[in-house]
């Protein structure tokens, strides 16, 4: 059995979004320990949520690794959607349990680091939201995209869901015939009716829309769901133009999304394209590394004890 240690930090990487949380736990030189997931943690859902499945994936990562799970041990590294929306992120703060040290950022931004190491590059995360972030010769970070759900988000699963409904809607009234995809949206949605797919669509959040998505990919030879496919690619590449309009850095694409929209595009981006090289838990556990250094030379603890920044 491994003692937790007051003394020397553990380190936790937080990636979370609309969908679900995704922790990496690390000592306090940055060797990982174990890994875990949970619930959504992005702030619009809810900060006291957040918090509430943020613990319960940490503990569930300690659990793994056979170590005491106590937050007064941990320094904490946060790559959340919702960041952006001040309000939320003051109560994130003001909710925070008794960490050892604790770093936030939107998941954008640890998604660049992971995605290129901390080098100069570009990234379109694409899941529940989407967004894309560029990081600069300066370490200075840009971001495109990311307004939120539902005017926003372009090429995310929400996006795509909330477009794809629209096909049932239409296949409802007859303005459209029935077949195997409304057959499934009809399945997704639980909808026997018309009245029953008004009552879904007024309760749906963004994560609802985002569970109508895989039909879309699903169905890609549809005449209507291939058009959204196409547009979103176009999506895709206009975020990534307007980060880097002279095309000269990577390009990675990240998230759940990456892979299945990656056929769609358009080639001139899609040759420019890399693997990203670690995810956006890993990417936040820079972050934590980051803020035990702080919280350490505040304290006057020795680099020893530290680990590198």
């Amino acid at each position: 059995m491994t003692h937790s240690d007051l003394a020397n930090p553990y380190l936790l990487g937080v990636d979370g979004g609309g969908s679900g949380t995704r922790v990496v736990l690390a000592d306090a030189h940055g060797n990982e320990l174990a890994r875990a997931t949970g619930g959504p943690s992005g702030l619009g859902l809810g900060v006291e949520r957040a918090w509430r499945e943020i613990e319960a994936a940490c503990a569930r990562a300690f659990a793994a690794a056979s170590i005491p799970f106590d937050w007064r041990a941990c320094a904490l590294g946060c790559g959340l959607a919702g960041v952006n929306h001040a309000g939320w992120l003051a109560q994130f703060h003001a909710m925070a349990p008794s960490v050892r040290a604790l770093a936030v950022e939107s998941d954008a931004y640890t998604t660049l680091l992971g995605a290129h190491g901390g080098k100069p590059g570009v990234i379109v995360a694409l899941g529940t939201g989407s967004i894309a972030a560029a990081l600069d010769a300066d370490g200075a970070c840009r971001i495109a995209g990311g307004y939120g759900f539902p005017s926003g988000d372009e090429a995310s699963g929400a996006w795509l869901g909330l477009r794809a409904v629209v096909h049932l809607q239409q296949v409802l009234d007859g303005r459209a015939p029935p077949d195997a995809w409304s057959d499934a949206l009809f399945a997704l949605t639980g909808a026997p009716d018309r009245d029953g797919l008004v009552v879904w669509c007024s309760g749906a959040n963004q994560t609802a829309y985002a569970t109508l998505a895989p039909s879309v990919f699903g169905h890609r030879a549809h005449p209507s769901a291939a058009a959204l496919l196409a547009d979103a690619g176009r999506e895709i590449e206009k975020l990534v133009a307007a980060l880097d309009p002279h095309a000269a850095l990577d390009v990675a694409l990240c998230g759940g999304l990456a892979a299945p929209f990656e056929p769609f595009v358009p080639d001139g981006l899609r040759e420019r394209l890399r693997a990203p090289l670690a995810d956006s838990a890993t990417g936040a556990l820079q972050l934590a590394r980051r803020a035990a250094a702080r919280a350490g030379a505040s304290r006057g603890t020795p680099a020893a004890a530290r680990g590198a920044g």
